[in-house]
Order: structure tokens, then sequence, then C-alpha cells
């Protein structure tokens, strides 16, 4: 038993001498166990670095990108001056709109057709990019997570997202803040293409629905007695 309490108290020692006691000051190098947060190479704000060729620090955006909190690459996302509105909010009166706001998307006049093509376009693009791996390619929620995730995943050609219930305002609103499990885009997706990706969803399940049935006209039947020839 003697041996343990020697072994126990020659631990303690050891112990203590390694890695001192808690609080302790020292001037001498400490053991890092896991160096690399401690030799973290990042550039602190508004600081010069030799890493860059002009020697600056902060950075612009990179072209194409789409900084955090930031709904086109400039502003903020949060709703201030000149961001309300049915192009910003989906809303008009406090009620979601139906129908894309035209103006903002350039879609009146001559060229509205050619404008509509490039948006669905866009749309397309960008629902492979952010939608198509959750709701499917067609849009029905058999995307790429549905095998890995438990819950339900929303097939976008229920009857509720083609009606009233979400109109392209409220699809718009969903896209920017999220609902549910979905977490919002807002802060990566402009303005401009979420309506891209409304009216490419719109695409999608006009798409799908039923062709209506051809048009037939009654024709009253006629009776051969009672009809006249030209020589009757």
């Amino acid at each position: 038993m003697k041996y343990f309490f020697l072994a126990l108290a020659g631990l303690i020692t050891l112990t203590v001498g390694v890695f001192g006691f808690r609080g302790q000051k020292t001037v001498k190098t400490p053991i890092e166990i896991f160096p690399d947060m401690d030799r973290m190479d990042y550039v602190k704000s508004q600081k010069p670095s030799d890493f860059f060729h002009d020697g600056q620090g902060a950075r612009l955006p990179v072209p194409g990108t789409v900084p955090h909190s930031s709904d086109d690459g400039v502003f903020p996302i949060e709703f201030g001056e000149g961001r309300t509105g049915h192009y910003y909010t989906g809303a008009i009166n406090d009620y979601f709109a139906s129908g894309l706001p035209l103006e903002e998307l350039e879609l009146i006049g001559d060229k509205a057709p050619e404008e509509m093509q490039a948006l669905l376009r866009r749309g397309q693009d960008r629902y492979a990019v952010f939608c198509a791996i959750c709701h499917g390619a067609p849009g029905d929620g058999n995307g790429t997570i549905s095998n890995y995730m438990a819950a339900k995943i929303a097939n976008l050609h229920e009857p509720r997202f083609a009606s009233g219930e979400y109109p392209d305002g409220k699809l718009y609103h969903v896209i920017t803040y999220g609902q549910g499990l979905m977490s919002g885009y807002g802060a990566s997706i402009p303005v401009r293409d979420r309506w891209a990706i409304v009216a490419y969803v719109r695409a999608l399940q006009d798409a799908k629905k039923p062709p209506a049935p051809p048009a037939t006209v009654s024709v009253p039947a006629v009776n051969d007695e009672s009809v006249g020839g030209p020589g009757n």
C-alpha cells in the first residue's frame, strides 16, 4: 500500500511541476500543446499586411461574392430608408403581395418577355445552387439532404404552395428569413436573385400542372326530316 501512496505523491508532484498551479504567473514560454490556435494567420482591423501586394490588410469583397449580412454586396440586410415596399419586403400594405414587382425587375415594356426569360434562367441557376440540394431539382422535396433527415422537406408542388396561401411575396419572405428548419438566405442571395428564384419556382409548378382538357363544342343533333334542301 505504501508504494501506492508514494506513486500517487510522485504523480501529483510531477503534475504540479509540469503544469503549475492555476493562476500562477511566469515569464517563461508556456508549453503549447496545440499551438495552432495561438499562431493564427489573421489580419487585425485596419492593419497593414505583407501578404498582399499593396500592403493593405483590409480588402474589398471578392467580385461575384456577397458579404455576410448584406443583400446585394453593399447595403445591410435590415430594412431601413429605401428598403421598404414590395421589392424589398414582398409585402404591400402589410399583406404579402401576389405577383412579382414588375417595375423593379424591369418586366415592363417591349423587352419584358426577354427580361422574363433572363430572370427565369437566373432563377434556375440560383435554385440549383441554393435550393435543389433540399427541395430537389424538380421541387418535389427529394433533394440530397432528404436522405439524411428524418423531417420531411417541403414539396413545392403541394397545393398550398401554389395557392393563395403562399403568394409570391410570402415565398420571397421565406427565402429571405427562413421558416421551420429552413434557415434564411437573405445574407447570401441578393434581392433580385430571390425574386428570380420565386419566378422559377412558379415555372416549376406550372410545368407540373396537368394540361387543360381540349375545348369541345356541343353540336345539337339534327333531324334529317326537318331539314329541307334547295329543291324542297
